[in-house]
């Protein structure tokens, strides 16, 4: 596992919470995306690495695999006018394969709470048949197309824009996709998760929710996601306008429940509970003063286990929406956990059945 470190967390985080040419979408397999004006411009990062660089970036220089290829792409996206880094997981030679677009939480893995940092995603897929990208930025955007620019988020904020026209077509034509996805997130990015597949019927073989809040417009959810915008010097109104609106209702994916008919589904949630990924063994806590080690436990187990109890209310919700109108999906609500990486790194693990029967991966499934 790459060295662990806990991010802080705050009560205002009570948030449930040679150059690559771009390419045409690909053809067959899920129906794709209507094409886009512009798809992305991928760029391999060459730039030498410095201390100061973010810690992701040096675990992704250092990680060596036969299995498996770990690097760091830039895509241009032309609906933002900016660059996104992206880390990419992937098998090496060229057999065709699927996709797995997996989300950061709120941060967007801009600072230190990213699947990289935070977890041993790079070992764990390592020897699965699956491409994994995930973006390096979006911090505190939902990944979602904005009706209003974010100045405190850089600009313009057109994520799906990003994730479902833009950057498909040229990265899965580069990493050999075989036209199957899916995508998945934790805390506010699952929520980004659900409505990616709801938006965009067919193009997503699965769905992955872990710790999020489907429910936008009341409740928890609603609070949870206007305290999470805060957090990043915005507004609800700026993203989806009017809580009461045709635009932000569009945004809740418990009112559209429905859409997730035919795809595969996974659900999880710790209870709120301190588990041991909350106990002085846990390697998070490793390297700290006794003193560091109890006020991260205060923290996590308090705050973080209120966030957890509230976003396992939220996917009971979905869980209670989706079985009454007969739709499938693989759950997974654990008797203890808090809102943490490590529940998180669990739920890499307990998803992953969902995402290779999705993608037809029998061989990948057995071998675990």
């Amino acid at each position: 596992m790459h060295h662990l470190t806990r991010p802080r967390l705050t009560v205002a985080a009570l948030a449930l919470t040679c150059a690559l040419l771009p390419a045409p979408a690909l053809a067959g397999g899920p129906t794709p995306a209507s094409p886009p004006a512009a798809t992305a411009t991928l760029t391999p990062v060459t730039t030498p690495l410095t201390d100061d660089a973010p810690s992701w970036r040096h675990a992704v220089a250092a990680h060596s695999d036969e299995r498996v290829d770990v690097l760091e792409v830039t895509a241009h996206s032309p609906a933002m006018g900016r660059d996104v880094p992206l880390v990419v997981i992937t098998p090496t030679g060229d057999a065709p394969r699927p996709t797995l677009y997996l989300l950061n939480g709120a941060d967007g893995g801009e600072g230190a709470a990213n699947w990289i940092d935070q977890s041993d995603i790079l070992d764990f897929y390592a020897d699965k048949n699956v491409t994994v990208v995930i973006p390096m930025a979006g911090a505190f955007s939902y990944y979602t197309d904005w009706l209003e620019p974010a100045p405190d988020l850089g600009g313009v904020q057109k994520w799906e824009t990003f994730l479902t026209e833009e950057l498909p077509g040229p990265l899965e034509d580069r990493f050999h996709g075989n036209g199957q996805r899916a995508v998945a997130g934790i805390s506010m990015s699952a929520t980004s998760s659900l409505l990616l597949a709801q938006h965009h019927p067919g193009f997503y073989r699965a769905v992955g929710s872990m710790s999020g809040c489907a429910a936008t417009t009341t409740g928890a959810g609603n609070f949870g996601l206007g305290l999470t915008l805060q957090r990043g010097g915005a507004t609800p109104e700026m993203m989806w306008g009017p809580v009461d609106g045709p635009v932000f209702r569009e945004h809740d994916a418990l009112i559209n429940a429905e859409r997730l008919r035919g795809t595969e589904i996974f659900l999880s949630n710790g209870s709120g509970l301190a588990g041991p990924w909350d106990l002085p063994s846990s390697p998070y806590l490793a390297g700290q003063t006794q003193q560091q080690a109890s006020e991260s436990m205060a923290t996590t187990i308090g705050v973080g286990g209120a966030i957890e109890a509230a976003s396992n209310s939220c996917t009971h919700d979905l869980k209670a929406k989706l079985d009454s109108l007969g739709i499938p999906a693989d759950v997974d609500f654990t008797d203890v956990g808090t809102h943490t990486w490590g529940y998180w790194q669990d739920a890499l693990r307990s998803s992953w059945p969902t995402f290779a029967r999705a993608f037809n991966l029998a061989d990948d499934l057995a071998g675990g």
